[in-house]
C-alpha cells in the first residue's frame, strides 16, 4: 500500500496484515480523490475507521491541511500514528481511538468542523449508517463538506440523511462510493 498522488506520492505506508482488514484499493482511491478533486485542497478531513490511515494520509499528500483519524482498534492507532510520522505528518494529525459515532458527538460538542469526511466502515451497512446519522444529527461539518461512504458494491447506505444530500454513487469492482453534501454551496468539482 502507497501514497497514490500529491507529495508523498509513490511512499509506502505500514499495512496491516489481518484478514479482517480491506484498505480501500489503490484504484478506488485513485477514483475517490479524482471525484473529488480540488475540494481536497485545504480542506480539514476527519476518517472515520480509519484503519492504516490511507485515505487520510493521501488527502494530506494532496493538500488538506488537517486530519483527523478515528479507529477503534489500539493497533490501527499505532499504525496510523507509524504511518503519519513516516510521512512526516505528525504535526498535522490527530489520531483518536474511539466509536467512530461517540468521537462524532464528542468532536461536534468542541466545535470541530470538517469540509471532507470518510466513512469506511467495516463491510457491514449498519455501521456506515449509524456513522451517517451521527454525523447527519451532529453536523460536525463546514458548509459544502463532502461525507464519503464506503459499502460493499451491493449494498447501499441509503438517502434519507437530512440535512445530508446525496449526490451520487460509484461502483469500483467490490466497493461502492456513495457521496454526500452538506448545506446548499455551489458543487466546486
Amino acid at each position: 500500500m502507497r501514497i497514490i498522488g500529491g507529495e508523498q506520492r509513490g511512499r509506502r505506508l505500514v499495512r496491516w496484515q489481518d484478514a479482517d482488514i480491506r484498505p480501500l484499493r489503490d484504484r478506488v482511491r485513485t477514483a475517490l480523490f479524482d471525484t473529488l478533486g480540488e475540494a481536497v485542497k485545504g480542506a480539514f478531513v476527519l476518517d472515520l475507521f480509519a484503519g492504516t490511515g490511507a485515505v487520510a494520509l493521501e488527502a494530506l499528500s494532496r493538500g488538506a491541511t488537517q486530519a483527523t483519524l478515528v479507529d477503534s482498534s489500539p493497533k490501527a492507532v499505532r499504525i496510523i500514528r507509524a504511518n503519519a510520522q513516516a510521512l512526516g505528518y505528525e504535526d498535522r494529525v490527530e489520531v483518536i481511538r474511539d466509536d467512530a459515532v461517540r468521537a462524532v458527538e464528542r468532536l461536534a460538542r468542541r466545535g470541530r468542523r470538517f469540509d471532507l469526511v470518510f466513512v469506511g466502515a467495516p463491510y457491514a451497512p449498519e455501521l456506515a449508517v449509524t456513522a451517517l446519522q451521527a454525523l447527519a444529527s451532529h453536523l460536525p461539518l463546514r458548509p459544502g463538506a463532502w461525507v464519503v461512504v464506503e459499502t460493499f458494491h451491493k449494498e447501499e447506505p441509503g438517502n434519507a440523511f437530512p440535512p445530508l444530500v446525496r449526490v451520487e454513487s460509484r461502483v469500483y469492482g467490490e466497493t461502492r462510493l456513495t457521496y454526500f453534501r452538506f448545506g446548499a454551496e455551489e458543487d466546486k468539482r
